[in-house]
């Protein structure tokens, strides 16, 4: 099958790229004044298939100036990852479009 995208090409949702490192995923640019991380607590199967449970997510401020703790804005707890990804488009695009 031969390839037509580029190897670099990020996977987006809504205009905002995705990138995920085992069970944390981040939605939006380090180069944009927030981003969203959203941590997989707990996962079950359904059908065989490997499904998120528990998700936690934080909208955090991406300035390297301000300490880890304060760069929290916004934190919940989703029982879906369809859930964290709802909750997380909309913190993000009211982040992003403020002032």
């Amino acid at each position: 099958m031969p390839s037509s995208t580029k190897k670099n090409e990020l996977l987006e949702y809504k205009g905002h790229p995705l990138m995920r490192k085992e069970n944390i995923i981040y939605y939006g640019s380090m180069s944009d004044s927030h981003i969203i991380m959203m941590q997989i607590l707990e996962s079950g199967e359904v059908k065989g298939m490997p499904v998120a449970k528990r998700v936690s997510v934080q909208l955090q401020q991406t300035n390297p100036n301000v300490r880890v703790r304060e760069r929290i804005v916004k934190k919940t707890e989703k029982n879906s990852l369809w859930a964290a990804m709802d909750i997380a488009s909309i913190w993000l695009g009211r982040a992003l479009h403020s002032k």
